[in-house]
């Protein structure tokens, strides 16, 4: 199996490991002689596997981050991005348009909840959540409220990690407290405390709504994840509540932000989060997902008011713009990818994963170290009462033959929606045995 330095088999994979550990630094993982994350280097993918340079072969439960949904070296999506770059690889958008970028931008206004009319494509999710953060002060302006520039949110969100999107993650329990000193300071109610399956009543949304209306003057937008708490919390709620906020949004003229960038694309079932709630939000944020893992691209979708606000503010034009908005090579395989998905039965696709999901993760229930075992779609979640050993149980559950990516106190599965009920039963069986040796 070869690797960059040409030789095969477990010396390379040791050596590219030592390399590795030399000069790059991982995503949340520390450096130096005390960095004691497992790192296992990957030779190929294709299908729903992960080929280590060791040789040893992985179902792939994690889609590469929620974004490879239709898994790795998709003949539709190579083929595409092969004739792309044979005619254009990028050419910046300030003043130029393609046909890739437009088609898409059409795709995107014909799927998501009207009356989302307007599309700024952008490179990645957390620029994505600043896209929409920006509209939302920028139409402020123009609307001639200069002073409504504070965001409602929920605890346990996760919106990304550039300083606009960790200022509406929560602040203790997340991520980014490290950073307080930076961030803008938001306003942040309870997490709904309403399973997904639960309807939601008044005593549910109330702290929500007094936050709301005391703070309605001062408040751009509310921000929240549909129906699906990511990776805060991996956590469904009620559709109901997203249905309440939406109409206290309208009740107090708050903007509504939709971050569909995990929910987005079939994952909890419906094409979006909002579909659940069959409300429609005033800006939405997609991503990961939308080139089906293949290169980075988000988007960010607004209604002709949220535009129109903008561009009557001062500058005359919304001011953001990144060097490789609308990549045309991104917006091809974009363009590949959602139409394999909305070609397929996805829906129902989505709905046999749940249940063998549901299935295979349910003796986890009965583990003395284990808290909650949840499903939400193409979503599986083993809460653990304790935070796991990343140390401890990465290795073993590459040992069992599976990639997943725990934090925290959650094991969890976000698999490929070509994975097959076979190797969803690989891989519910490795997170249950995993989870019951390293809390037992």
């Amino acid at each position: 199996m070869a690797v960059a330095d040409g030789a095969g088999g477990a010396p390379a994979a040791a050596r590219l490991v030592e390399r590795d550990r030399a000069v790059v630094w991982h995503p949340y993982a520390a450096v130096g002689p005390d960095a004691r994350s497992p790192l296992f280097p990957v030779a190929s993918a294709s299908g729903v596997r992960l080929t280590l340079a060791d040789g040893r072969e992985l179902v792939d439960g994690m889609s590469s981050w929620w974004a490879a949904i239709h898994g790795y070296r998709h003949p539709v999506l190579d083929a595409a991005a092969h004739a792309q770059i044979d005619t254009m690889s990028h050419v910046m958008f300030g003043g130029l348009t393609h046909e890739p970028a437009v088609r898409l931008a059409e795709t995107l206004v014909a799927i998501t909840p009207a009356p989302l009319r307007r599309v700024f494509l952008c490179d990645s999710g957390s620029v994505s959540v600043e896209v929409a953060i920006k509209m939302a002060l920028q139409y402020w302006t123009g609307r001639g409220r200069p002073e409504r520039t504070r965001l409602l949110t929920v605890r346990r969100g996760y919106h990304g990690d550039t300083s606009g999107a960790m200022a509406v993650c929560d602040p203790d329990t997340g991520m980014h407290h490290l950073f307080t000193g930076l961030l803008s300071h938001h306003l942040f109610a309870p997490a709904p405390a309403c399973a997904f399956d639960e309807p939601c009543t008044d005593a549910h949304v109330a702290p929500f709504a007094a936050l709301l209306a005391a703070h309605a003057h001062e408040l751009a937008a509310v921000i929240i994840e549909p129906v699906l708490q990511g990776a805060g919390a991996m956590r469904g709620y009620a559709p109901g509540f997203l249905a309440r906020v939406r109409a206290l949004c309208d009740a107090h003229g708050v903007l509504l932000i939709a971050d569909e960038i995990a929910t987005g694309f079939g994952r909890t079932g419906e094409l979006f989060g909002c579909d659940h709630a069959g409300i429609s939000p005033d800006i939405m944020c997609v991503g990961k997902a939308l080139t089906g893992g293949y290169l980075t691209m988000a988007a960010t979708l607004c209604t002709e008011e949220v535009a129109d606000g903008v561009c009557a503010s001062e500058a005359g034009a919304f001011m953001h713009g990144p060097t490789f908005m609308a990549n045309p090579l991104a917006a091809a395989v974009a363009n590949a990818s959602l139409g394999l998905l909305l070609g397929s039965p996805w829906r129902a696709t989505v709905r046999r994963i749940e249940t063998e999901l549901a299935a295979g993760l349910a003796p986890a229930a009965d583990l003395p170290g284990v808290a909650e075992v949840r499903t939400l779609g193409a979503v599986g979640v083993i809460e653990t009462r304790e935070p796991v050993d990343m140390s401890v149980i990465q290795p073993l559950l590459v040992d069992l033959g599976v990639w997943i990516r725990p934090f925290g106190r959650l094991v969890y599965t976000m698999p490929p929606f070509i994975t097959s009920t076979a190797d969803v039963a690989t891989l519910t069986s490795a997170m249950v045995e995993a989870v019951a040796r390293v809390t037992g």
